[in-house]
This record gives C-alpha cells, sequence and structure tokens, in this order.
C-alpha cells in the first residue's frame, strides 16, 4: 500500500515498507533515518490543518487516505479508529489497558520487550480502547496490531 502525503502543496508518495524508517519517540515525535540521515520530525495538529516541524522548518502536510479513491480525501491525525501496532518483532511483557478504558495523550497502553528491552507503546491522542489484541506472554511480529484505539 502506498500513502499519499502532501507536503507544501506537493504530492509525495511514500511506500508502507519506507515507514520502517520512522519510529515515534513520544507522542507527535518521530525519529525517521532516510538516506543515512538522522531527522526528528515533529507534528503538530494546528486550526489550519497538520504541520511538520524538521530542523527548525515548518510544512504543512494533509495525509490523504490510502483506503479512499477520491483524490482530495484527506484524514485527520487522530481521527477515526487507531491500531496500535508492535514497532519489531518481540514478547508482550504487560497490557496496561482494558477494552472500554478512556486513555490520555502519553498514558501508557502496552509494553513489548523486544531485543532485552522493554518498549512501551503509548497513545498519540485521547480516545477510548476498543479492542485489545495482545495478551501478557505472547510473541508477537512486526506490525502485529496489539489493541485498537477509537
Amino acid at each position: 500500500m502506498k500513502w499519499r502525503v502532501e507536503i507544501n502543496g506537493r504530492l509525495v508518495e511514500i511506500d508502507a515498507a519506507e515507514l520502517d524508517a520512522a519510529r515515534q519517540v513520544e507522542p507527535g515525535v518521530y525519529s525517521v533515518l532516510l538516506h543515512g540521515a538522522s531527522f526528528e520530525v515533529r507534528l503538530i495538529e494546528t486550526p489550519q490543518g497538520l504541520r511538520a516541524e524538521v530542523g527548525g522548518r515548518r510544512f504543512s502536510v494533509a495525509v490523504l487516505n490510502p483506503r479512499d479513491g477520491a483524490r482530495n480525501a484527506r484524514t485527520s491525525i487522530g481521527a477515526g479508529l487507531q491500531n496500535v501496532s508492535a514497532p519489531m518483532p518481540g514478547k508482550v511483557i504487560r497490557v496496561l489497558v482494558e477494552a472500554g478504558d478512556t486513555v490520555d495523550t502519553g498514558q501508557g497502553l502496552i509494553v513489548v520487550e523486544a531485543m532485552k528491552m522493554q518498549n512501551e507503546m503509548k497513545a498519540t491522542r485521547p480516545g477510548r480502547v476498543i479492542e485489545v489484541r495482545a495478551s501478557a506472554g505472547a510473541t508477537v511480529g512486526a506490525g502485529d496490531t496489539l489493541l485498537v484505539l477509537e
């Protein structure tokens, strides 16, 4: 699947495999490796839409919904259902929420151990837990959906 992102009015297609170069380090902040260089990208929701800040530069950003054939269909960060996925293969150590729980931005959701490090997946926005698909002790693969937020 290809994601279509509009950056300062210019359409860019990003292959899902290329998304492996981006890791969320905290809510709204991503570490991106691109052509051997590392970048910190901050995504900020503004009344005018989504804005990205990289190296002191600001860009207006719109993510085009890959499931919608309409050229101008846009999704907002935080709109609709959100799948929380395992960033790499590992083992679920703890599930910190249950279906029906209300969560706040930055709240811990689930802890996955990978490469002898424990990674706590956190909510990127306020919401409600719709479904928990992983349990403590379960082995998960990269990209597996661990839980779903509304």
